[in-house]
């Protein structure tokens, strides 16, 4: 059986994944989801990166998976020690060199959105959370989870040029929402095809699928997952 490391978006804890993880670990595997550091503006990518290789330890058959923001962690974990494969749920997958912060010109987020929500009646981008991100989470559970928000990423961590020099060549796969109105679907079939040259798997679910449909995300990360080979981008 694997050990799953399960790595939290911005703003979030290893709180978001306790519903995945459940189901992980009753299908018998292991799971770490570490709280990574918050309300510390020098914490760094790489800081982020050791949070999790501290809460795995020398655990084997790891596999990697990072939500969100988690996607600019998650392939720092695979190439500092061995891992069976990586996926990135929702992930904003980074370039070599490029900070987070300028993620988001340099993908042409702002106009994806932009049109996306000409279409759906301003939805997508919507400043209210429950809108962009809960739709299709439980009131109850969509509160708690806002109710849970931390300081992460860090001003440091952001502005960290990505300090990998190109995909660690590991398996990697991505799971792609098909009703996340934060990241227009459109626009991650663009990216993932341009940046990992991978065909996502697709679930229909919003930004927070883990909390959303659990059972799902834990089927495609225990029966499908990433494709055997590696990807290693096409920067």
């Amino acid at each position: 059986m694997s050990t799953f490391a399960l790595i939290h978006g911005a703003g979030d804890s290893g709180w978001y994944w306790h519903l995945v993880a459940a189901e992980l670990r009753a299908r018998g595997h292991a799971v770490v989801a570490p709280d990574l550091p918050a309300d510390d503006d020098e914490a760094t990518l790489d800081d982020y990166a050791d949070a999790v290789l501290r809460a795995v330890g020398d655990r084997r058959d790891l596999v990697v998976v990072g939500q969100s923001f988690g996607a600019f962690t998650a392939p720092l974990v695979a190439a500092r020690r061995p891992v069976s494969s990586l996926v990135l749920v929702a992930g904003m997958v980074p370039a070599p060199g490029e900070p987070p912060d300028r993620w988001w010109s340099n993908t042409g987020y702002a106009e994806a959105v932009r049109r996306r929500a000409g279409r759906d009646g301003g939805r997508t981008g919507s400043d209210d959370p429950c809108v962009a991100f809960y739709h299709d989470v439980p009131r109850a559970l969509a509160d708690e989870a806002m109710g849970r928000e931390r300081a992460h990423p860090s001003p440091a961590a952001s502005a960290q040029p990505w300090p990998l020099d190109a995909w660690p060549a590991v398996p990697t796969g991505f799971v792609l929402c098909t009703e996340d109105r934060f990241f227009p679907p459109d626009f991650l079939r663009r990216l993932v095809q341009d940046r990992l040259g991978v065909v996502p798997e697709e679930i229909a679910a919003g930004h927070c699928v883990a909390l959303s449909r659990p059972v799902e995300l834990a089927d495609i990360l225990t029966t499908r997952g990433p494709v055997a080979g590696s990807v290693t981008g096409v920067w």
